[in-house]
């Protein structure tokens, strides 16, 4: 495959989970707020700003003030904010067409509608009474996209080659969403252990999709080390980092296979996964959660960018 339908189909999917993420993130945002008073609501949508990384762009246009409306349209629509979810839904299309020798008809029609429908949807302003129905829109769409692919795509490099631009995208989103509860979410470090604190990790799951399968394991028990392992290190769940490095080996695997060979990658990822599958919970509070975070983000990052260089995406 030529590196730019490689690098298409890579960043199309990148772009479409990392905008169902940050929808997920939104609507878990918009929850916690409804439930808190005014000062803490803030609080809320800060920490969604941070999470994406767009503090400093959002402050740079609003201040230090985070009203919900200000900081939900920021994210899903801002022209202002280039990572915005109708830009990303548009970079998607833009990938999609770019490749579209290579993708099914019902995969190039999926993702753009989807592109076609959030358009109409985030031509105005987004109220808090239309804010659900554009979450469920995003949320909806990304669900169809990814059901036209796994229902007519050939499993061959194409196909690879978009199931990694996923997982790479959706453990990287897991793994920031963990990191900002411990460094932003919790006023302070007394509220460790606290209801605050129980509800503040029901929020990750909610996050995540997570709530209802960490419940239906656990028996409903909220638990700050469980709910950390569950999503670091239980292979059941789609969006925990050990899934996620799970499907990225399979499918590096059929790379080697086609191309007649491993590469850099193939070793980032093979480390990666023996230290992941050494570790217990207890090794990762004992050696800090943001210490594991930050590495394991840096190491994703960085095997993002080794399947870009071995497999020769355009620049």
């Amino acid at each position: 495959m030529l590196g730019r339908s490689a690098n298409g189909i890579f960043w199309l999917f990148r772009y479409l989970e990392r905008a169902e993420n940050t929808a997920r993130l939104v609507e878990a945002g918009f929850r916690m707020a409804l439930t808190r008073d005014a000062m803490d609501a803030r609080d809320e949508w800060r920490s969604v700003i941070i999470t994406l990384g767009l503090r400093e762009a959002y402050e740079r246009k609003f201040g230090a003030e985070y009203p919900g409306p200000l900081v939900f349209n920021f994210v899903l629509r801002d022209k202002d904010n280039p990572g915005n979810v109708l830009a990303m839904s548009e970079q998607a299309r833009t990938n999609a067409r770019m490749v579209r020798a290579g993708i099914t008809r019902e995969l190039w029609e999926a993702v753009n509608d989807s592109w076609m429908n959030l358009r109409v949807r985030l031509a105005r302003p987004v109220t808090e009474a239309r804010l659900g129905d554009v979450i469920d829109t995003i949320r909806r769409q990304a669900t169809q996209v990814r059901g036209a692919m796994e229902g007519t795509m050939l499993r061959n490099e194409i196909y690879n080659f978009a199931r990694m631009g996923s997982f790479i995208e959706r453990a990287d989103n897991t793994a920031r969403i963990l990191d900002v509860k411990y460094y932003v979410l919790l006023p302070s470090v007394s509220y460790v252990g606290s209801s605050l604190d129980n509800v503040q990790w029901e929020n990750v799951l909610r996050s995540v999709a997570g709530e209802r399968a960490y419940r239906w394991l656990n028996a409903g028990r909220m638990e700050a080390r469980g709910i950390a392992e569950f999503l670091i290190l239980d292979e059941r769940f789609p969006r925990s980092l050990a899934f996620c490095y799970g499907k990225l080996r399979s499918n590096l695997a059929h790379l080697a296979r086609g191309y007649g060979g491993e590469m850099a990658s193939h070793e980032i990822l093979r480390d990666a996964g023996n230290e992941m599958h050494a570790l217990t919970i207890e090794a990762i509070f004992e050696q800090g959660l943001h210490q594991f975070i930050g590495r394991f983000i840096a190491r994703n990052t960085r095997l993002a960018q080794q399947i870009q260089r071995d497999y020769r995406f355009a620049e």
